[in-house]
């Protein structure tokens, strides 16, 4: 889902757990909280129906039917109903192994609900008594990133030191000091921040995560302007060109080199950096390479021809499904059909009975809480998580939640993509580091590993379909 170094919110990270990541913390849930199947989630919750007394309350079972049912509902983002379970285990059975355990889930449950401070006493309790097994060292971990989530930025570089400091070669220990390097970059302690790129350059060279770190470098020096020692790093990255497995991307440096070019005023040096990459629809970076062009005032007609030609070649893989009820949803809420297309084609190809690792449905894999939300605004009154695999109760949710998205962004499509992937708090946050805000930038800050490729899909999606299709899903000629 993730990064190894940050842990988007269960809620909205919504999906697939398929890539590395790096910059705030750390590990796939859909490990620690294995999928259950809806017919398993189905029968969990009858027995617990049939099981409850009169008030409501659980009955006291064995710790291991306690954790197998919470580890059932956390998987489907059933929060309150896995907490029930926790909670027995932590009050009828404090001395058992589980514990650690559950107070992790208590508060990976809670970060999921942003109940960030909440979380961040039942971590504070698993770090504190379990440190020794698994479950604490994650506690120290998503404690750090909750810290984040609250701009608790100086506790949370204190809190992944403390990692750094007594698990040098713990499993985290790559997003610790990442984590460390953003977290004094967010609290404005640039020297420091700058520090901590060297120290991790210098543990972890010839690895990603020296890649990363550089990246992370060339983030701040684009944030702080500072133009010349961002073509600096620029360079260095361009010249180590080791950018596999890591969280930058040769076009993406490439763009940014010729972006920090443009701003210290060496327009013609940029205009050539540009027009270095190449005019692929498929290449987040060349459309916004093509805009950039153009705004210099460079002739693109030849990459415009070129990009509409690389599309038309690429037009089978970009079908046109569900078009009634796009354009329908998608006109009553002022959201492009177009991008709704782009981003069910990423989620589910286009399979109305998708389910991910993380318990999102349907054509545009929403989660069952997110949905809970939105229902009433897309006109139904009551849902189940089966729900969600109705095209058209899909769809109309989806809009709801996209047009939300869309309202908050003022229209800007790249944090909406993040958002809906990542969390909008995530989002927030990466534009409010994203200095000047340009599209490009804000993809650059976007910080888990999972969401930066989600939106570059997303986006080079959206552009395709813009090359092939016009507002009403009919074929460009």
């Amino acid at each position: 889902m993730l990064r190894e170094f940050e842990t988007p919110p269960y809620p909205l990270i919504m999906k697939h757990f398929k890539f590395f990541a790096v910059a705030l913390i750390v590990v796939c849930a859909a490990a620690v909280f294995p999928q259950a199947r809806d017919a398993e989630l189905a029968r969990v919750q009858s027995l617990d129906a049939a099981e409850k007394d009169s008030s409501g309350a659980l009955p006291v079972m064995g710790v291991a039917d306690h954790m197998y049912r919470a580890d059932v509902y956390m998987s489907n983002r059933q929060f309150p109903a896995a907490q029930a379970h926790w909670k027995i285990v932590l009050e009828k059975y404090p001395d058992d192994p589980a514990i650690s355990k559950a107070l992790f889930g208590m508060g990976r449950s809670n970060m999921w609900q942003r109940n960030y401070e909440t979380a961040i006493e039942w971590f504070g309790k698993a770090v504190r008594d379990h440190l020794d097994d698994e479950w604490g060292q994650e506690s120290l971990n998503y404690k750090g990133a909750c810290y984040v989530r609250i701009g608790a930025n100086l506790e949370a570089a204190e809190t992944y030191g403390m990692y750094a400091a007594m698990f040098p070669n713990g499993k985290r220990i790559e997003s610790a000091y990442l984590n460390i390097i953003d977290a004094y970059r967010e609290a404005g302690e640039y020297k420091k921040a700058d520090e901590w790129v060297d120290k991790t350059v210098a543990k972890f060279k010839g690895q990603k995560t020296e890649i990363n770190a550089l990246h992370a470098r060339l983030r701040m020096n684009l944030y702080t302007k500072d133009w010349r020692a961002a073509l600096g790093t620029a360079e260095t990255l361009l010249n180590l060109n080791r950018f596999r497995g890591s969280m930058a991307e040769l076009y993406e440096i490439v763009y940014l080199k010729g972006f920090a070019l443009e701003n210290d005023g060496a327009k013609d040096l940029a205009a050539r950096v540009y027009s270095s990459i190449p005019a692929d629809p498929s290449n987040y970076y060349a459309g916004l390479a093509s805009d950039r062009l153009e705004a210099l005032g460079e002739s693109t007609a030849a990459r415009k021809a070129e990009m509409r030609s690389r599309a038309a070649r690429l037009a089978g893989q970009f079908p046109v499904r569900y078009k009634s009820e796009l354009i329908r949803y998608g006109n009553e809420r002022d959201i492009d059909p177009r991008f709704m297309l782009a981003i069910m084609k990423q989620e589910s190809s286009f399979r109305a009975n998708a389910k991910s690792p993380a318990a999102a449905r349907g054509l545009l894999q929403l989660t069952y809480d997110t949905a809970l939300v939105y229902k009433d605004e897309a006109g139904f009154e009551k849902i189940t998580a089966n729900s969600l695999y109705s095209p058209v109760v899909n769809i109309a949710i989806g809009a709801a939640y996209i047009q939300k998205l869309k309202d908050q962004f003022s229209g800007l499509y790249e944090p909406i993509a993040a958002s809906y992937n990542g969390g909008e708090d995530n989002a927030e946050r990466w534009l409010n580091r994203s200095e000047p805000k340009d599209r490009a930038i804000f993809a650059s800050e976007v910080g888990f590993a999972e969401t930066k490729n989600y939106v570059f899909k997303v986006m080079s999606n959206y552009r395709v379909y813009q090359e092939l299709y016009d507002e009403k899903l009919d074929r460009i000629q």
